[in-house]
């Protein structure tokens, strides 16, 4: 009797929703309810496995397309942002309604200083000169650390759920590789067109490669460790492989600096070597570039190798200060930026307001072929730039802050934990991250959805596996 009640209220939502959708086409000429299944699902979906959605996100993040509306002159990454935005606002409801979050979470060094960090851009939004502009921006950061950072790592508390939320990013990340070779290829793999082949996907160049060696390492190490089966451990080498030769592909040559200078990290973290040594050394370093600094600057100066599909070259352009129109541009935002903050030092001239800013705090010598006269096309390429002109040096300082206590932990954890597995993905994660914090230091992507969730992702699941599981040894 209950079973075929059940068939007859399937079969009369089944009419009532053909009966609507038919009027919706015939008299309105709409096809907006045939929406309703997707959002009465996707709300079923936030109600019944709510930090599981968190796989669907990583999932369409590579993916994700920009769509933008002239009315409220903004723009978002749809799906990725909207389910960002929602699962944000699902997490205060269920917030008021449970009152509770996970004490040792928010007692985290990490956790403490990423809110120290909010509160002060909240801060600096009450003293922008472009208020809406510095709270559009605000409301987008919370959109991504509040899902990827603070739910993450209630969703790490299963181990497993680790390496599933990293291959949901890797896999379509694998197919925007492909769309992007295959399209490259018709342009000859010239350099030029390896700027602009990665759209609609991703806005630029840097940013696709920036995303190519934050997981880079991790594929290398599930290609290389005898913890994993061997098919796995070949299907991991390909994966890697192919990435290896997209982000070769790109052009980016951030991205090539920064893998390798994460790997350099892989290898004294590994073998251990003393701070002190580190220490030393850099001070040499810094030593000699003071005594030989005249000379370096001319050198690099005197490099005429600009950007180029000759490998070599290109690499060789890195050092070009002169006449590459990108190292010439950046090294002019940077100037912008520096200056920018020395009339406002304290707060800063608000998040989010540099692109509207820096033009007037342009010089004609430091100027490039890229620059314009507004100074309108775009951010100070550097995390740690961009903030001490934007929120002053409590912005630059609070978000280097979290770089160096990410870095603490992530090497404190994979020192301590007794579980070989995630003590080796804590530190593969750490050095994933570093290869951003040293990009950071040339472009500044946190503002996007395809940096930032695997940003705040892997920075949440070292949080989480040095709160729940630092000295445990687990079962898989």
């Amino acid at each position: 009797m209950l079973k075929t009640k059940n068939i007859i209220w399937v079969y009369l939502i089944a009419a009532v929703f053909i009966a609507g959708n038919a009027y919706a086409l015939l008299e309105k000429d709409t096809f907006l309810g045939l929406a309703a299944p997707v959002i009465f699902f996707t709300a079923l979906f936030f109600i019944l496995s709510f930090e599981k959605v968190l796989f669907v996100i990583a999932c369409t993040t590579p993916l994700a397309l920009d769509i933008s509306n002239d009315y409220f002159e903004a723009g978002i990454s749809a799906p990725t942002e909207m389910l960002l935005l929602a699962m944000m606002l699902a997490f205060f409801i269920k917030l008021l309604y449970e009152r509770k979050f996970d004490k040792k979470i928010i007692a985290h060094p990490i956790s403490i200083a990423i809110i120290i960090n909010l509160i002060w851009i909240f801060v600096t939004c009450c003293t922008s000169i472009h208020p809406v502009v510095s709270f559009k921006f605000l409301t987008a950061r919370l959109w991504f650390v509040i899902p990827m950072f603070f739910i993450m790592t209630q969703l790490v508390k299963n181990p497993k759920n680790i390496t599933r939320f990293l291959w949901c990013y890797i896999v379509p990340l694998m197919i925007v590789c492909l769309y992007t070779i295959i399209r490259h290829a018709t342009f000859g793999f010239s350099q030029r067109s390896g700027n602009w082949v990665v759209s609609p996907f991703y806005n630029d160049h840097t940013a696709y490669g920036a995303a190519l060696a934050l997981f880079i390492p991790l594929l290398l190490h599930f290609s290389f460790s005898k913890q994993y089966s061997k098919k796995y451990r070949l299907i991991s080498l390909a994966v890697a492989t192919f990435l290896m030769a997209s982000m070769i592909l790109s052009y980016c040559r951030a991205a090539w600096v920064s893998l390798v200078i994460g790997l350099i990290a892989w290898g004294i973290i590994v073998l251990r070597i003393r701070t002190r040594y580190l220490l030393i050394v850099a001070a040499i370093l810094t030593g000699i570039f003071f005594t030989f600094q005249h000379d370096i600057i001319y050198s690099l100066e005197k490099n005429q190798d600009d950007s180029s599909s000759d490998f070599s070259q290109h690499l060789r352009s890195i050092t070009n200060i002169s006449s590459d129109a990108s190292n010439v541009e950046r090294l002019n935002r940077w100037n912008c930026a520096i200056r920018m903050f020395q009339e406002k030092p304290i707060f800063g001239w608000g998040p989010g307001t540099y692109q509207f800013e820096y033009g007037a705090f342009q010089k004609y010598s430091e100027r490039s072929t890229a620059s314009t006269n507004h100074g309108d096309v775009g951010n100070a390429h550097s995390e740690y730039l961009g903030p001490l002109s934007e929120s002053g040096l409590l912005g630059s300082l609070t978000f280097l802050t979290i770089v160096i206590l990410t870095i603490y932990y992530g090497i404190r954890v994979y020192r301590r934990q007794k579980d070989k597995k995630l003590r080796q993905i804590a530190l593969l994660l750490t050095v994933g991250l570093i290869t951003y914090f040293v990009h950071g230091l040339m472009n500044n992507f946190l503002d996007s959805e395809k940096l930032s969730v695997p940003f705040w992702g892997f920075i949440a699941i070292i949080v989480a596996l040095d709160v729940y599981y630092a000295d445990e040894k687990r079962e898989y």
